[in-house]
């Protein structure tokens, strides 16, 4: 399946809700958003018709992702039927880690390949002030436990706010060395309500992870995953690092996926408000070619590059990163 710029489509990022434990400051606003009911939300039998569906036309690669995605309940099971269908090739999942501890095995045993889980700081007073609820011993508790059955490589997404420190560059460098982990630097993107402000540029990030006298970076190839990240070297560290520039040097070009919300809609673009929705088909008894056909559509009008660069479609966003799934 390729779209109208030849980019072939094979990923489904995949919200199964909407709903989070955290409360992250360039996520949610503070008084965090109106969750969807229970009706409003595809049930596990709706997401797993759609994408049985589309893996028989291309898609292969599927991202759990919410809100937090451990926080609903018949998350594993689900894992087990996406498995059963031997067509998905790479199944994974976002996630702040603070229910991973006492999940990874289940999950690994599920099926699920690996893991992205946010890590903006290793401070646990920034930790809280940032994600407003969570606890930084929970979440360095779930990586060790990703680590430890094999969820790998995973994957540590950092996005670049005002709070991010010196002292937290200088952990990253430390947790390289002895971790086989990818540690992710992303630029702040201005999508809805927050409560923070841009970080250090990743030329800065560069620098400071030079200048602590651990070696020099230098370009790898990428890692499993063929995602949007430009990967780096340490010598002799375990692990790697990884830089994600959507808004300095997008990647749309090379952009091969599709969201689908809780909610039932497909969304062809994360910056974008284009949404078609195909939960009213699935409810009024489409057929496999019809929700295909609503797929195709999807796929037809997917822009050439996100609205933060594309000055005839707005950039204020009427869905906020927790409601698309990131």
């Amino acid at each position: 399946m390729n779209d109208s710029y030849n980019r072939q489509i094979q990923y489904l990022r995949v919200s199964v809700t909407d709903r989070c434990n955290f409360r992250c400051v360039y996520c949610m606003p503070t008084q965090g958003v109106k969750h969807l009911s229970h009706n409003e939300i595809l049930s596990y039998e709706e997401f797993l018709r759609i994408i049985k569906i589309l893996s028989k036309h291309g898609v292969n690669k599927i991202r759990l992702t919410g809100g937090e995605p451990l926080v609903r309940k018949g998350i594993v099971q689900f894992i087990r039927d996406i498995t059963a269908l031997q067509s998905i090739t790479d199944l994974s999942m976002t996630t702040n880690g603070s229910l991973l501890a006492a999940m990874a095995e289940q999950l690994k045993a599920a099926g699920l390949t690996r893991v992205n889980i946010s890590l903006d700081t290793i401070n646990p007073k920034r930790f809280r002030q940032i994600t407003r609820r969570g606890e930084l011993a929970q979440t360095l508790q779930g990586i060790e436990a990703a680590l430890a059955v094999g969820l790998t490589p995973v994957k540590l997404n950092i996005v670049l706010t005002n709070m991010i420190t010196e002292q937290d560059i200088a952990y990253f460098v430390d947790f390289v060395h002895h971790k086989p982990v990818s540690i992710r630097f992303i630029e702040y993107m201005p999508i809805g309500e927050s409560q923070t402000t841009p970080g250090p540029s990743i030329e800065e990030i560069k620098t400071m992870i030079n200048g602590f006298g651990r070696g020099i970076l230098t370009p790898t190839l990428d890692i499993f995953g063929n995602g949007p990240a430009k990967y780096y070297d340490l010598p002799q560290a375990k692990g790697t690092f990884g830089f994600i520039t959507p808004i300095s040097d997008h990647f749309c070009g090379v952009c091969n996926r599709i969201r689908l919300t809780a909610d039932g809609k497909f969304k062809p673009c994360l910056l974008s408000n284009q949404e078609i929705d195909v939960k009213t088909a699935l409810r009024n008894g489409a057929s496999d070619d019809e929700i295909t056909k609503l797929f195709y559509h999807t796929i037809a009008k997917k822009p050439q590059s996100h609205t933060l660069t594309n000055t005839d479609e707005p950039t204020e966003f009427f869905r906020r990163m927790s409601q698309i799934g990131g």
